[in-house]
Parts: C-alpha cells; structure tokens; sequence
C-alpha cells in the first residue's frame, strides 16, 4: 500500500466506504460503473490509463470478511467481482517455459494446486492468492494439462464430461512441478475460495 495512502487513512479514518462502483472484470480489467451502468447493469467503462491503473493495483487488499476493495487515500472502494479476486496470465519465459502472472502484474511464485470447471476454466493456487486464468491464455496452457500423462485435447474433454473413466487422472505440469487438477463447480467459486464477489453496505 502507498504510504500517502497510509497518511489519509490516518488523517481521515471515517470516510464512508463506496460500493458499486468499481468491477474487475473476467479478464482482469479494471471498469468504472457511473449510476446508468449500475441501474442497468452494465459492465462500466474500462479504465485504461497507466496511472490510475498502477496505482488501483498497489493498494489492492480484502478485509476480514472477504470483500476486496480498492484503499483510494482515506475511503475503500469495494470492488464487485465478476468471476474472482484475480485474474492469472501466461508470459513467455527466456528458458521457452511459461510464467504466471496476476493482472496486478505480480508474479505467482509456485503453483501448490490447479482446479479445473465443467466449462473448462483453469483456476491456480500459489498458497497465498488463487486466481483464475483469463481464457484468452487457455491455448498456453493446454500442453501443460495431461490425462495419464498424455497432453490431448479429446482426452481432456471426456475428463471434463466424466466420460474419460474412474481411473484417468488430470494433472497440470509447471515449472517443473506436477500438480493434481480438481473438478470444481464455477457456482461455487465464492464458497470454494471464500470472497464476496458483489460486496455491499450492510
């Protein structure tokens, strides 16, 4: 957290919380949503300058009940979540291998546990943060995932239907590690990794 916001705080410590008003979408982009877009229920406005950006990202935190927020100097903006806390992305490595990165640009460190949902989503876990992967980095990923340790696409589509046996098993190759992949339902994601994805006042 920047340490003027850190002052504000100090200075200012009853400023009403904000709500609605902030989304991060699907895709890890941040979106503004004025009044029309809340009473319509629109995604918002994307924010794209590289300021505002950088500096939402930085001060990018959860309270004790689950509910993230953006600390804009004295006052939280809470944040509506349209699939979950952070959106993971692929970044090809010098080595030919692949990173992860989070759409706050911070690096996941060591993969500990992957899930995959029946519309073949990929969620990845390094411990401390899960997030899921932004879909348009699925093709990176694809030869990492592999049944009885063969990558193959029909395969991992009769895994997904539940067609593929009792005994096939999916596991997520990475960095040199081999992880076992879960089945989750994406109905349960707020349960499963305890957020509140449309946090408002009480």
């Amino acid at each position: 957290m920047d340490e003027i916001v850190r002052q504000a705080m100090a200075k200012w410590p009853n400023v009403p919380h904000c709500f609605g008003w902030l989304r991060l979408d699907a895709r890890g982009g941040w979106r503004m949503r004025d009044e029309r877009a809340q009473h319509l229920d629109l995604p918002g406005e994307r924010i794209a300058h590289p300021a505002l950006l950088a500096f939402i990202e930085r001060n990018y935190a959860n309270d004790e009940a689950g509910r993230w927020y953006f600390q804009n100097g004295p006052q939280r903006v809470y944040v509506d979540l349209e699939l979950m806390p952070y959106i993971v992305r692929t970044q090809p490595c010098a080595d030919g291998g692949i990173e992860l990165v989070l759409h706050t640009g911070r690096r996941m460190e060591s993969i500990d546990a992957a899930w995959l949902d029946e519309q073949g989503r990929l969620y990845l876990s390094d411990g401390e943060r899960a997030g899921a992967l932004d879909d348009r980095d699925m093709p990176q990923m694809l030869g990492a995932l592999k049944v009885d340790g063969k990558a193959d696409e029909d395969a991992l589509l009769r895994w997904l239907e539940g067609s593929s046996g009792n005994g096939a098993a999916l596991r997520l190759e990475h960095a040199g590690k081999t992880i076992d992949v879960q089945r989750l339902d994406s109905n349960e994601l707020t349960r499963h990794f305890g957020f509140v994805a449309m946090p408002r006042q009480d």
